[in-house]
């Protein structure tokens, strides 16, 4: 009798009626009960287990038939409507993940594959303000956006998403740490320009950026209007638009939130 190959992981493997005979041990990971690539025993067959995504595995969502992706009110955005509906853009890197977020597969009539990342809605302050009905964002295919700041690039790259290759995104960040992985995601995604520097100095960067359609600002600052308003005496277009992520924390006391907001 042969022995076996042992998939991924220390997995054992589990006797069938036939040759192994007995009950044997449990597999683990990549054993012969079928886990992440692993194979499973039936009859005289050896079939190959379910590949990542499939049945229980950490995948997601499947395409296909099962998924019907349409356009949501705002452009360059889509819903994934299926079990659970949930938001989601059209990758501008097909075969590519950012932060390895959930991508979908839809096959369109004429026989070509379109993939789909889905926005967590907990991940994002962008995403649940379009689930909330906002009136506009003005993030669009097409658009000039200037985001401050970006982070390690996860917004930024559904932001570089909607708004396609005619459209660019600067995205503006402090933090080296955090810009490696910024500049790592822009290499990917050729209509992001980062720029490593602190957003309350416009001057520095101003070489680099050219007028924009929208600031987004996500500044975690105290200041964070004021830093609005100086870059937009910079960059921002007459007739433009800006969005702004109020962080209260960094602002005022637990105690006096709702009289700052009423005040705003």
């Amino acid at each position: 009798m042969v022995a076996p190959t042992r998939g991924r992981g220390g997995g054992g493997f589990m006797g069938g009626r036939g040759d192994c005979g007995g009950r044997g041990g449990r597999g683990g990971k990549g054993g012969f009960s079928g886990g992440r690539g692993g194979f499973r025993s039936g009859g005289n067959v050896m079939k190959r287990g379910g590949g990542r995504g499939g049945g229980r595995g950490r995948g997601g969502m499947k395409g296909g038939s099962k998924v019907v992706v349409e356009p949501h009110r705002h452009g360059g955005m889509f819903t994934a409507k299926c079990k659970d509906d949930a938001l989601c853009t059209k990758n501008l890197v097909p075969g590519e993940a950012v932060y390895n977020e959930k991508r979908i597969f839809v096959q369109n009539e004429d026989g070509t594959k379109v993939e789909y990342r889905l926005w967590n809605p907990f991940r994002s302050n962008l995403v649940p303000a379009f689930l909330g009905g906002v009136y506009d964002i003005w993030i669009k295919p097409g658009a000039r956006v200037l985001f401050l700041v970006a982070a390690s690039g996860k917004k930024v790259s559904h932001v570089s998403d909607i708004v396609g290759p005619d459209g660019v995104v600067y995205a503006v960040k402090f933090s080296h740490r955090s810009g490696r992985d910024l500049v790592y995601m822009a290499k990917k995604c050729t209509n992001v320009i980062p720029i490593i520097e602190d957003a309350k100095h416009p001057s520095k960067y101003k070489m680099l950026v050219g007028m924009v359609d929208l600031i987004f600002s996500d500044v975690a600052q105290p200041d964070q209007a004021r830093i609005l308003v100086l870059n937009a005496s910079y960059f921002l277009n007459v007739g433009g638009h800006f969005v702004i992520s109020i962080k209260a924390n960094c602002i005022v006391q637990q105690c006096q939130r709702k009289s700052y907001f009423l005040r705003k």
